[in-house]
């Protein structure tokens, strides 16, 4: 199994120094991949004010905008977001974006895509929070011939692309890798009918990501696709707490076993993320402390050792 890390994105350690600082050790202690994810907004209710989220989720970067710094600060590592809430952008827009930041990294982009599930952030885009999964198949599908057919005409339920040229086109052939996110079985067969993979969010149960995974699988084969070509990523939300066991959660050594279990549930690949544990990712964490915490976790962690 491959691993990777999450990069700072939400909270006060996400600063241009302490991205480069993360990446830069991840790299020299040889991770295979840097990723981000997306929050664009954070609710709070109508009277007092009162954060309706945890605090991880209250101040987040945009994932794009870090790949694409991420694509001058590093030489090797993939580049991945987990995940790109299809429904908030037009397939046009995001295919020249990620086309560009392919580009700029010498083809090392992995794109995560999800549905969306926070009903204020479709307001926010002026996106009905209907018929999210039929978006999301017209959505991949439109992507799909942007960046691979020479003369792009596409006519879709959702989406349309006038008969026209789209360059420059990504470094990848045919395309980026595109990995579908999502817990539902009807999200988990999407991704097995469509996608190069999956990947599992930050509040997955442990014991049921084998599920997901066959049921991945099994779609993939009864579309006749091959189910073991298929990537399956692991967010592993860590949280180092030396008197609390949970999963990703408790001593480093803990943390170890569980990563060293994720093989066993058919997962190909995971990435070790402190952004969502609220002593690092909050607004009001002390990011030097952070980034600290950062260097001896991705130590402990590094593949080989």
């Amino acid at each position: 199994m491959e691993l990777g890390a999450a990069v700072p994105v939400s909270g006060s350690w996400a600063t241009a120094e302490g991205c480069a600082q993360v990446a830069g050790w991840a790299e020299e202690l040889g991770y295979g991949s840097l990723w981000t994810f997306q929050r664009l907004l954070a609710p709070v209710d109508g009277t007092g004010g009162r954060d309706l989220l945890d605090p991880p989720y209250r101040s987040v970067q945009d994932p794009l905008a870090v790949l694409a710094y991420l694509a001058a600060k590093t030489s090797r590592v993939r580049l991945g977001v987990a995940v790109l809430n299809a429904p908030f952008y037009s397939p046009i827009v995001l295919a020249k974006q990620l086309a560009t930041i392919d580009i700029l990294s010498g083809g090392r982009l992995d794109l995560g895509i999800g549905l969306g599930w926070m009903r204020e952030e479709f307001e926010a885009t002026g996106v009905s929070y209907e018929h999210r999964g039929g978006r999301t198949q017209d959505f991949v599908r439109c992507l799909r011939a942007i960046w691979t057919d020479d003369v792009v005409e596409y006519h879709g339920p959702y989406f349309r692309v006038p008969r026209a040229r789209v360059l420059p086109k990504p470094l990848q052939h045919p395309h980026p890798p595109i990995l579908f996110g999502g817990a539902a079985e009807a999200s988990l067969r999407r991704a097995g009918r469509m996608a190069d993979g999956w990947i599992s969010s930050s509040r997955a149960e442990f014991a049921g990501l084998a599920d997901s995974i066959a049921v991945v699988r099994g779609a993939a084969a009864e579309a006749g696709r091959d189910p073991f070509s298929l990537r399956f990523v692991c967010r592993a939300a860590v949280k180092v707490r030396p008197t609390t066991r949970a999963p990703f959660t408790g001593t480093l050594e803990e943390i170890r076993e569980d990563l060293d279990a994720l093989a066993d549930s058919g997962m190909t690949e995971a990435f070790v993320d402190l952004n969502f544990d609220p002593l690092v990712g909050a607004p009001d964490a002390d990011p030097e402390a952070s980034l600290r915490h950062a260097r001896t976790v991705l130590e402990a962690f590094a593949p080989g050792r």
